[in-house]
């Protein structure tokens, strides 16, 4: 059985491979506290195993998401020197490679895909699945990021085995501590949704909306999704927290509305929230460090005109179709 937690220990290894380049750049003012944020966090991928197996105590990992958090509130990680191809040699590649630089990004999709649909299903000799249980997709991913590194490398023929590491590291650099923001607040999540707070807000919402009114209920769900995104940064995250205390109990259970179109058009008001918010940082800040954007917050004045007007056709939709 092909298990998930090997690639997230080969993602722990590539982070503490990128704290070893780290510390070894002079030309990084900050190196130490930047090889302890990328450190840090590669370690915590390989000391999670043993914590869900339980044979390790919990607490250390709370210490170092703490540490983790500091990092970050002190400025790190910061930026090196970018040992990777000049603007120059990489519009060489651009015409000698034209469209076949889109080819290793298309593997991912594909094989991912397979992963999750055909060889999820697929058993062993012995009858256990080939894949892990309930983790086809995630494997799958980590499948399809190796093939796709195979392909670049087949394909660019780099002159050093090194360059992946290097532009993993720039990238990194250009990104910052963001990187992690969607697990924390994916976490976030979970714990709102543990400490109740979904009830809590359905008990406020009692008051909020008009006793047999659909439309209020509708509007308060959708823009409830959309305004806890943007907190969060995560539709995910807020799905739980908005279903418990209004799509459940009020649009599905008082007004019998249709679960799946329910929670599906809710889902996609709370992506109204993510095109709104800088917490979404993988959506909305990592594009424009990327980009090298003047203005970080450049994607979301962007977004923002798009997404009011989305939000209101959700919630007619929801209202339309949904009862």
């Amino acid at each position: 059985m092909i298990k998930v937690e090997w690639f997230y220990w080969l993602c722990g290894i590539f982070f503490v491979l990128i704290a070893a380049q780290v510390i070894n750049d002079r030309s990084n003012p900050k190196r130490i506290g930047s090889a302890a944020f990328w450190g840090i966090l590669g370690l915590s991928f390989g000391y999670g195993t043993f914590v869900v197996n339980k044979q390790a105590p919990s607490w250390l990992l709370g210490i170092a998401v703490i540490g983790l958090a500091l990092l970050a509130g002190a400025g790190f990680p910061g930026r090196g020197k970018e040992r990777t191809t000049s603007p120059e040699e990489r519009m060489r590649f651009a015409d000698r490679f034209g469209n076949k630089l889109f080819l290793p990004a298309l593997v991912i999709p594909v094989v991912a895909a397979i992963f999750g649909a055909w060889l999820a299903k697929v058993h062993v000799s012995d009858g256990k699945l080939l894949l892990q249980s309930g983790s086809a997709t995630i494997i799958g991913l980590g499948v399809a990021s190796l093939l796709a590194l195979a392909v670049g490398m087949v394909l660019l023929k780099p002159k050093s085995p090194a360059v992946p590491m290097h532009e993993g590291r720039r990238l990194l650099e250009h990104i910052g501590w963001t990187a992690i923001l969607p697990q924390m607040l994916a976490t976030l999540g979970l714990l709102f949704n543990a400490s109740g707070v979904g009830t809590a807000v359905g008990r406020v919402t009692d008051h909020l909306i008009p006793k047999g009114s659909l439309i209020a209920a509708v509007a308060l769900y959708c823009i409830g999704m959309a305004v806890f995104t943007i907190i969060m940064g995560n539709a995910f995250a807020a799905f739980p927290v908005m279903t418990a205390a209004v799509g459940w109990p009020l649009l599905v259970q008082q007004f019998d509305g249709t679960p799946a179109v329910v929670f599906a058009i809710g889902m996609l008001a709370g992506f109204c929230g993510t095109l709104c918010t800088p917490m979404a940082a993988n959506f909305n800040l990592v594009p424009a460090a990327l980009l090298e954007m003047k203005d970080q917050y450049g994607p979301i004045k962007a977004q923002v005109p798009t997404a009011v007007p989305l939000l209101a056709c959700n919630i007619v939709l929801m209202y339309v179709f949904a009862f």
